[in-house]
């Protein structure tokens, strides 16, 4: 598909459909990719790049980039990127108008941390051969996995493979999955107070407040972010009690809340990987539960739950219903 895409890319660069691609390209390892912005056909050839680890979702940057200049930028999107820039187009944050949106199927991406917790180092190539995923290293060790050993945990939970904004689409678009991604939810919930209290706090103690995960969600677009505000006390510096680590991820939570379309950014970037997309997910089942089911990004005109009232909306007491304490 790379080859496809590279071409498509050059293609609306030198027809003028386009003055800018946005994609990615190789960073420090040749499986650590990166966005990147390219402005001509011969930049595409040379540093372009679509494999397995193109898991990066570039939909958030387009909110800078549609305010460079009056031209258009490309943008590929898998399905679940589409979501995300549907949804920052419906909350006016990108301009449609500047965009040219080339929809790409998807099959999962790989997660590297699978590969390297199988103990592998210094990793020196990876190349996919049909459903296989083959690793060699500086030492010259070579394993072979199977793909979906080594996929990514938010592809396996995979809620869509339609892609549900685009201008033209290469490869077959999806259908909305019949996913099991709130299985680990459950899980949570069926944990006793205590047990998922002592959950949260081991995973959150780990943060130590880099911001990559704000910094890369598609929900989180503030011009500036609360917990950048001199005045709080808590800017740019890391949690030093209990209160503060969950404090961050909490608020951000909520921040997102009703917007967020389970994208799981905020897990992949995560350096401590911490499961932070569980939070989100929990915010999504309880909204789906509370106020009937409803997938953010999903379309351009539907109202989320939080910021459209119903007379069939839950009322406070639900809270107590479901077990909380008075």
């Amino acid at each position: 598909m790379q080859e496809q895409i590279i071409a498509k890319a050059k293609e609306l660069l030198q027809n003028g459909t386009v003055d800018r691609v946005l994609g990615w390209k190789v960073g420090e390892f040749k499986y650590d990719l990166t966005p990147g912005v390219f402005t001509s056909a011969d930049e595409v050839d040379r540093e372009f790049v679509y494999n397995t680890f193109s898991g990066a979702n570039l939909s958030k940057y387009l909110v800078k980039q549609t305010r460079k200049g009056e031209g258009k930028i490309a943008i590929f999107v898998k399905p679940c990127d589409s979501y995300s820039l549907q949804q920052l187009i419906k909350e006016h944050r990108v301009d449609r108008e500047k965009v040219y949106i080339v929809g790409i199927e998807c099959f999962g991406k790989t997660d590297i941390n699978k590969i390297k917790a199988t103990g592998l180092s210094g990793i020196s190539d990876i190349t996919e051969a049909g459903d296989s995923i083959v690793v060699e290293t500086i030492y010259g060790d070579k394993k072979t996995f199977k793909k979906f050993e080594v996929m990514a945990e938010r592809c396996l939970s995979c809620k869509s493979k339609k892609i549900v904004i685009y201008d033209e689409l290469i490869g077959e678009n999806g259908e909305v999955l019949d996913s099991n991604r709130f299985d680990q939810v459950a899980e949570l919930e069926a944990m006793t107070p205590d047990e998922r209290f002592e959950f949260w706090q081991n995973e959150l103690s780990k943060c130590i407040r880099c911001n990559a995960c704000r910094n890369v969600c598609p929900a989180c677009t503030c011009e500036k972010c609360v917990f950048d505000n001199d005045n709080s006390g808590v800017a740019q510096k890391a949690a030093q009690t209990s209160f503060e680590e969950s404090n961050f991820h909490i608020i951000r939570a909520f921040h997102v809340a009703g917007r967020c379309t389970d994208c799981g950014e905020c897990s992949r970037v995560c350096p401590q990987n911490i499961p932070l997309h569980l939070l989100n997910r929990k915010f999504i089942k309880d909204a789906n539960e509370l106020y009937g089911e409803y997938q953010a990004g999903e379309d351009a005109d539907s109202r989320y739950p939080l910021v459209n009232f119903d007379f069939d909306d839950c009322e406070p007491s639900v809270v107590y219903e479901r077990g909380g304490q008075k």
